[in-house]
């Protein structure tokens, strides 16, 4: 089959198309032909070697498709379903074998890209806006980059439990689509200065919840920007790794700073199929939707993930090998 390989670590130069054999689903395994591939940040991550491991290796985490064979003793799937499934390597390739525990069953009404588009962003989403503070109707949740794949479900779940939302964003054409998405205010971080805003617009109250996945650039501006028993998630690093504090510095304003990993949330097959139902539900009720920004070929792969590196998109980056 054809796959995109990844043989040292670098820049998006080093995501090369390859002919590689697969094998037959072992115990527990199920073969799945891929249909959409979702590109995400932990790809570039792992493609830099700042979480290195084994060389070489298939990229992806994430994707959708259909059965086409199962090993034995898989009884939740068959061939012919149609599945979705997140944090099982090696999606951007025309096949690959998951573990059966690990796969979702994609309703007849959601499609490919939809499958591929919820998984890890849907549930990332849900963990985030759940479990590290109960949303009260009018708290300030502040979601940085709030165009992209991942703050477009953030701003609509906040938005959806009655929280007034605010987001940071690039340029302007990006706090339109944040503002459609439902964000009550959006900052331009390239011309404004975010804490000085969420003071401004919020009488000084700050924000009850901030959620960032930028890391280096944004997180000292939250722990100003952050209100008395404030909650502050730190759940990625696209600008790098945030810079060290002394946890005495979130005594004054009795700061609540916690960490977050999609893998830490979805630890039991029910664990998984709870917050899946809960973000499949929110698709088909129309209040969550998905925005899908590009769908590329696998042979474009490198392209995608340096479109999502230099924040030019807007919304979830596809591959796909099948083109139905």
């Amino acid at each position: 089959m054809k796959a995109v390989q990844v043989a040292q670590y670098g820049g998006p130069e080093v995501l090369k198309i390859k002919d590689v054999e697969i094998g037959q689903p072992k115990n527990g395994q199920a073969l799945i032909r891929v249909e959409r591939a979702g590109v995400n940040f932990i790809d570039i991550y792992l493609r830099r070697g700042t979480y290195p491991g084994k060389l070489p290796y298939i990229p992806g985490l994430e994707g959708s498709g259909v059965v086409e064979a199962v090993g034995e003793n898989v009884k939740n799937v068959k061939p012919g379903d149609r599945v979705a499934y997140v944090h099982e390597p090696g999606s951007y390739a025309e096949q690959t074998l998951v573990d059966s525990d690990r796969l979702i069953l994609l309703p007849q009404e959601l499609s490919f890209e939809q499958g591929a588009a919820f998984p890890l962003q849907g549930m990332t989403a849900h963990y985030l806006i759940h479990e590290f503070r109960k949303i009260k109707p009018n708290e300030v949740v502040l979601i940085h980059a709030a165009a992209g794949g991942m703050g477009l479900l953030l701003v609509q779940w906040a938005k959806h439990l009655g929280a007034k939302v605010f987001g940071t964003v690039s340029t302007p054409e990006k706090a339109e689509i944040a503002k459609q998405a439902g964000a009550d205010e959006v900052i331009l971080y390239t011309k404004q200065n975010f804490v000085t805003e969420i003071n401004r617009l919020t009488n000084k109250h700050g924000a009850d919840l901030i959620i960032d996945g930028v890391g280096k650039t944004t997180f000292a501006g939250n722990l100003e920007a952050a209100a008395v028993r404030g909650n502050i998630v730190i759940f990625g690093a696209a600008s790098g790794p945030a810079d060290p504090i002394s946890p005495n510095a979130l005594m004054s304003r009795s700061l609540t700073v916690s960490g977050g990993s999609l893998s830490n949330y979805i630890l039991t097959r029910e664990e998984l199929l709870k917050r899946a139902q809960d973000v499949m539900k929110g698709i088909k009720e129309g209040w969550l939707k998905l925005r899908i920004d590009h769908v590329y070929p696998l042979e474009k792969a490198g392209e995608a993930q340096r479109n999502m590196e230099e924040r030019k998109s807007t919304g979830k980056i596809l591959l796909t090998a099948n083109k139905n």
